[in-house]
Formats: C-alpha cells, structure tokens, sequence
C-alpha cells in the first residue's frame, strides 16, 4: 500500500488546515462556552466543497475520494471537533446513503442542495430505547395514499434543529425486527418534527444535538430510500462508512493534544529544565505520538478497503475502536502533562479532554465495534475449518 498523499490529497489537507486555523480557531473555546453553532462556518464550508466531498460533480459535490474527506475531517477536529462532527455527520450519514442507494431522481433533488451547504444533514436512527440494538426500533411508518407517515422519537440527532434533511430509519412492525425497517429522506422544515432543546452536553458543545419528535411526520412516496423493508441494509451500510469519519475525528483531536503537550512540556521549566528533557514526560510524548501514527495506519488502510469490491465493516470497526481508544489513553497522557493547569478552562486540553470521550460511544460504542470485529473473525474461521 502507497502512504504517499496524491497531489489533490495534499491540496485538501492543506486548505482545510489553513480554513481551520484562520477561520475556526479564532472562535473555537467561546463557542465552546456558548454552545452557538456556527452557521456562517457551514454556509463557508460549502462554498469550498466540504460538505459533499465525494459527492459527484454531477450533483453538485466536489467528487473526492475518501481518503481527501477523512484528512478534511482530522484537520477540522484537530481545530474544533464540534464542526467537525456537523460536517462528518453531512457527508457521512446523510450524503453518504443518498448517493449509496438513492435513484436518480433523489441523488439530483438532495445532494445538490446538501453538497452546497444550503442544506445540512443528518441521520435518525437512535430512539431512546435503541441505541446500540438498532433492530428494535420502535418509530413506525404507515402508508397514507400518496406519502407515507411517520411517528416516534429519536434520540441523541445530530444537527438536529439546524439540518433539513435526515435519513430516517423506521419500522412498519416492531415485531418484523430487521424486516420491517425502511429508511426515509425527511425533511425536517415541517409541523410533525418537534426537536426538543439541545442537550447540555459535556462535550462538543457547539454540535446540536437533540431529541427528535415526529408526529404525524410526511414523507413523499418517491423518498423512501432503497426497497421497501431494506432499510437496516441501509443502516448497516452507512454506519460502516460513517465509523471512519469518527475515527478520523477521533485522530485529530489526539494530534491537537499532542501538540498542545509539546508546546506546554517545551515552555514549562521544573527543576532547572523543560519538561521535555525530563525522560519520564519525553517517553510519554513518544509513546503518544506513535500511537497516532498507528491509529491513522489503520484508518487510511480502512480508507483504501472501502474502495475495494465488498463490505469493510471489519477494516471499519478496527479503525474506529482503535482510534477511539487511542485518542482518548493520548488526551489524558496530555492533560497529566499539563499537571494542573490541564484542570483549567484557560488551557485548550481542558476542551479536547472533554470532546473526545464520545468519540468510544457514537456511530457504535467500543464494544459495539468489537462485537462487529469477533462476528468477522468467526466468519473467517468458519471458511479455514
């Protein structure tokens, strides 16, 4: 496999570098303390592509592989994890299953709109009582002639409030499990959404994320997405693709707070030197910087299987638990660097220690994601017995 970065690879990860400091940096702790979300950044962000990245031209996108999407994705984390998650979460779980299973029809009425910012996405699939068992989703459909209805709640959405349209999973009998799932194009600009306040979160405060309402919701007979009952194929799918933008999430933030780490260990002076050149705080910042190299091996290697023939979940999950993980063992190494200051609100670790620790729960827990490895590995020993 080619480590080496194409030119257009190095293009993006270096514009959105440069986007992120000059435009997300300025204001990244007082939305923090806020929680505004940002819509001026998202209308600039899909001025410049990145909110269709492998979204085709033909409709509207910038048609960029994968790879260039996950780099956006580390390099916007690495600066504010809470636009990066809004971003990852239009691309990845709403753009992403349009252009997958769409017609035509729906990839030219949506992805235009999505790709060029004047719409931003989302996904609905959490209920409050499904979070990881997807399969027992309790939001029901019901065909009403010429559009189909849609009622329940759904739990912990993302953009919720500031995206119109949503990829909505929903059952037309519980009791039908993986059968009776569909998955729906809502758009959310109608009296049957109620999105609730936002969630006083720990992290990622400039993220929206709310329960979601649907009452009555109308969907139009031409925007079920894919075949009648084939919506958990849709899930599934999507989430393995989805994985790899938190992962990539997950990379950034654990690069920011090794850099933050570098810059305090190289200011800070005790007992006549810098941090640094003490060797208890030198080794940890190798071993923190090897781990991040490590964790994004593994992504760009899931990057480069999903281009392959057949699913990834495996590749997927491995990148995404892994990273995860990672980040998480590497922001805490970061903070203790920082002794107690790292306790404080005037330090940015303070704000990266507090980001991070969804990314173990999000697009499938850990565990979920070690269920997803061990069913592939049984299936692989099934084929060497």
């Amino acid at each position: 496999m080619d480590f080496a970065l194409d030119d257009q690879q190095r293009m993006v990860q270096e514009m959105v570098r440069s986007f992120a400091e000059d435009r997300l940096r300025p204001g990244a702790a007082e939305r923090d303390r806020t929680g505004e979300f940002p819509h001026e950044i998202f209308e600039e962000m899909g001025e410049l592509g990145l909110l269709g990245m492998f979204v085709p031209e033909e409709y509207g996108g910038a048609g960029m592989d994968l790879l260039s999407y996950l780099l956006a994705v580390e390099e916007l984390a690495r600066v504010d994890a809470s636009v990066a998650v809004g971003m990852s979460v239009t691309n990845s779980v709403c753009c992403y299953p349009i252009l997958t299973f769409g017609t035509e029809e729906q990839k030219r009425r949506y992805l235009p709109e999505l790709a060029s910012g004047r719409a931003i996405g989302g996904f609905m699939l959490t209920e409050p009582h499904a979070g990881s068992d997807a399969a027992s989703l309790k939001t029901r459909y019901r065909d009403a002639g010429d559009h189909w209805v849609l009622d329940g709640s759904k739990a912990w959405i993302t953009n919720a409030g500031v995206g119109r349209y949503f990829v909505c999973l929903a059952t037309r009998e519980p009791e039908l499990g993986v059968r009776g799932i569909s998955a729906f194009i809502l758009d959310a600009d109608q009296d049957g959404v109620i999105v609730d306040r936002p969630e006083a979160k720990m992290g990622l405060k400039s993220s929206r994320t709310a329960m979601v309402t649907l009452d009555g919701a109308r969907v139009p007979k031409d925007a079920m997405l894919g075949e009648e009952g084939r919506g958990f194929r849709v899930a599934l799918g999507t989430l393995d693709h989805s994985r790899l933008g938190i992962a990539a999430q997950a990379v950034g933030i654990a690069q920011a707070a090794l850099e933050e780490a570098l810059r305090y260990a190289s200011e800070r002076q005790q007992f006549g030197r810098p941090l640094i050149g003490h060797q208890a705080i030198a080794f940890r910042l190798a071993e923190m910087d090897t781990e991040i190299a490590a964790a994004r091996a593994l992504l760009w290697h899931a990057a480069w299987a999903a281009g392959q023939p057949g699913r990834h979940s495996r590749e997927s999950a491995r990148a995404k638990l892994y990273a995860s993980e990672m980040a998480n063992r590497v922001v805490g190494q970061a903070l203790q660097v920082h002794g107690g200051y790292g306790y404080s609100r005037e330090y940015t670790i303070e704000r990266l220690y507090r980001d991070v620790r969804v990314t173990t729960i999000y697009e499938g827990t850990s565990e979920v994601q070690k269920l997803v490895i061990s069913r592939a590995l049984a299936e692989l020993a099934g084929t060497l017995a």
